[in-house]
């Protein structure tokens, strides 16, 4: 049986806000890892399992400020050595922000309602005691564990808010549309095409010297973003312990590189479906990734984009 378990309104601090290529917002894979780790503390003690995880974010404050063009993180000062001198430091991006997850649950719940209302009082302290994407969780509003077919009427609690959908599929249509025209260009350009802020200028038909500049439209509208969707492996698969100074010596091991995607955060009132909501792991032989939908193994070929980049 498909249950959701809704965490409304986590306030997190101090949060990652660099994801690979991007920043801004922490990559969609550090919310299905919190998942992946609260999932596996309820399997031991509910036999209960979470495989897939939506995003609703209602507030973000990064810590960054600009000086006109550019933008520079606002870093901390760690203090002075022994010697008076300035103690080195890691430069890293950190950001607050308030979200809520709707997850998937799947697994009996004992005594119906009351069975669910134990749960949700088990979460409530449980979710907390966890990292999400590196912050500290410093609050959050009562947990709710419901049937999946109920979620879409339990939103108008989560609201206001932008729920984050996966649009790599329109980055594939837009590389497929490119390369007719341009045989020269590659996956990086299509996905440029949507990550940067592109200017240019105005025919200008009366001989002046000065030109007029306009933004570029994306090629397919919305609140589009560049996202980190997963990992890809980039070597051989060694035998476990071939490679020196690696953290698990029991575990085969192979290099990998993030995975980039499109994402479109959405209004919380324009979801119909709750599938095109829900993030899950797909993953093959190369990699694994984190998609809006289900993805079956024959999916590889139709899927293959991510191998262009």
């Amino acid at each position: 049986m498909r249950n959701a378990i809704i965490l409304p309104w986590l306030d997190v601090e101090n949060a990652n806000a660099v994801a690979g290529l991007t920043w801004g917002f922490p990559a969609i894979t550090h919310f299905l890892g919190y998942m992946h780790a609260l999932s596996r503390k309820l399997e031991v003690s509910h036999g209960l399992r979470l495989e897939a995880c939506g995003v609703i974010c209602h507030r973000y404050q990064l810590h960054a400020y600009s000086s006109g063009r550019d933008y520079q993180f606002a870093l901390t000062r760690n203090p002075l050595t022994r010697e008076g001198k300035t103690a080195s430091f890691n430069e890293e991006g950190r950001m607050h922000l308030t979200v809520s997850l709707v997850m998937e649950c799947h697994g009996d719940i004992a005594n119906g309602d009351i069975g669910m209302h134990e749960l949700a009082q088990h979460l409530q302290t449980l979710c907390q005691m966890q990292k999400l994407a590196g912050g500290t969780i410093t609050s959050l509003r009562t947990v709710q564990v419901c049937a999946l077919s109920q979620v879409k009427s339990m939103l108008f609690g989560l609201m206001p808010g932008f729920a984050l959908h996966d649009r790599s599929s329109w980055l594939a249509e837009h590389f497929t549309e490119i390369k007719r025209h341009d045989p020269e260009r590659g996956m990086l350009d299509a996905w440029l095409d949507f990550a940067g802020l592109k200017m240019a200028a105005a025919q200008n038909t009366q001989g002046e010297d000065r030109v007029a500049w306009h933004y570029q439209p994306k090629p397919k509208p919305g609140f589009l973003v560049p996202l980190m969707i997963g990992w890809q492996r980039i070597s051989p698969l060694y035998e476990a312990g071939a490679v020196l100074h690696t953290r698990d010596r029991d575990t085969p091991f192979s290099f990998a590189e993030a995975v980039y995607g499109i994402g479109e955060w959405r209004g919380v009132h324009r979801i119909k479906n709750i599938d095109a909501l829900l993030w899950r792991y797909h993953t093959t032989d190369n990699g694994y990734y984190c998609r809006n939908h289900n993805l079956s193994d024959n999916d590889d070929n139709k899927e293959n984009y991510f191998d262009t980049f």
